[in-house]
């Protein structure tokens, strides 16, 4: 892991910090607060949900195309939900992702899982006429199944 990796990862740690400390004066339900993060930004907000402290980690997770790099992480068990998406073509991050799933189920962890026949990586929301470019309406199912897509209760 090199110095940015490492600073990013701290970066996200501290921001999911920052926004929970300050909910309330953003109108905000501080136990309703995930993070999502693509390519490298995956590598970010699995390093947040995957923190030693449960209480510090996001309400969900969706490390898009990406997911810890190099040495896999301690994966603990009963993680927060985690809704992962990436394509078959991805020559860049799809084994690491895949690497991921893996470790999460083996951890006992039941994450959402989107692998997509092609996409590249990078799709992010690009329109390629492919079926990754439908994976932000699934994200929007997947919130929703998890009831994040209605004001909390107050």
């Amino acid at each position: 892991m090199d110095d940015a990796g490492k600073y990013g990862m701290a970066d996200g740690i501290q921001a999911l910090k920052v926004v929970r400390q300050r909910a309330g004066e953003w109108g905000l339900s501080p136990d309703r607060i995930g993070i999502v993060g693509f390519s490298a930004g995956a590598m970010v907000a699995s390093a947040v949900l995957l923190q030693e402290e449960a209480s510090a980690r996001p309400t969900f997770t969706a490390p898009i195309y990406g997911g810890p790099f190099g040495a896999m992480p301690t994966i603990p068990q009963n993680l927060p939900p985690v809704f992962l998406a990436w394509a078959q073509d991805d020559a860049l991050a799809g084994r690491a992702v895949a690497a991921f799933y893996t470790a999460l189920k083996a951890a006992g962890n039941d994450p959402e899982v989107h692998i997509y026949k092609s996409g590249g990586h990078g799709f992010g929301m690009d329109r390629m006429g492919t079926t990754s470019d439908h994976w932000i309406d699934e994200f929007y199912y997947w919130l929703e199944a998890q009831g994040l897509t209605k004001p909390a209760a107050k």
